[in-house]
């Protein structure tokens, strides 16, 4: 098995900045035990091909709500491979919990922007049963697979990377 990457946590600056941006009255105590309580992705065994993230909070999600998830997480992965992320099957089938993007893809050149390269995902509950998801500090909530992928033989990118959502296309906005 070909081993591509390597989980990090981003610094505790970075998480806190990014908890700050999306709630700019966050309580730094509540954003240092957030941290400390993040673990490095895992698969749960030695034939899964995912890679289970682990909420570093306990969050409830009613039908129709979403909510960002900091997973202060970044990878470090080889050149022309990818890291897609998706919601944890058993929370899409019974929930409908949903990437916001359907998809996260976390490219390679990711890890060097200035944010970190900190992986967030925006989780939505969209249960057409009415279901409540609630989810535990330290429970898997979304899974990384890691791919390789192609480019074809014309390809002359040159641009770097630097930010998040988006980036590629646009300067500044939420990274």
């Amino acid at each position: 098995m070909q081993r591509v990457g390597k989980f990090h946590k981003v610094s505790y600056e970075q998480f806190l900045k990014n908890c700050q941006e999306i709630e700019p009255k966050w309580d730094e105590n509540k954003a240092k035990k957030l941290y400390e309580s993040i673990s490095l992705p895992k698969r749960a065994t030695k034939g899964s091909a995912g890679y289970d993230f682990y909420s570093p909070e306990d969050f409830s999600l009613r039908p129709g709500e979403t909510k960002w998830i900091l997973t202060g997480i970044r990878v470090e992965m080889e050149e022309n491979w990818v890291l897609k992320c998706y919601p944890r099957s058993g929370l899409g089938s019974r929930y409908r919990l949903q990437l916001n993007n359907t998809v996260g893809i976390i490219d390679s050149d990711y890890f060097y922007s200035d944010n970190e390269g900190h992986i967030m995902a925006k989780m939505t509950n969209d249960s057409k049963e009415g279901k409540n998801v609630s989810i535990e500090q330290g429970m898997a909530f979304m899974q990384g697979i890691f791919t390789e992928y192609g480019i074809t033989v014309d390809d002359e990118a040159k641009e770097v990377r630097n930010g998040g959502f988006g980036s590629t296309t646009k300067k500044g906005g939420f990274s």
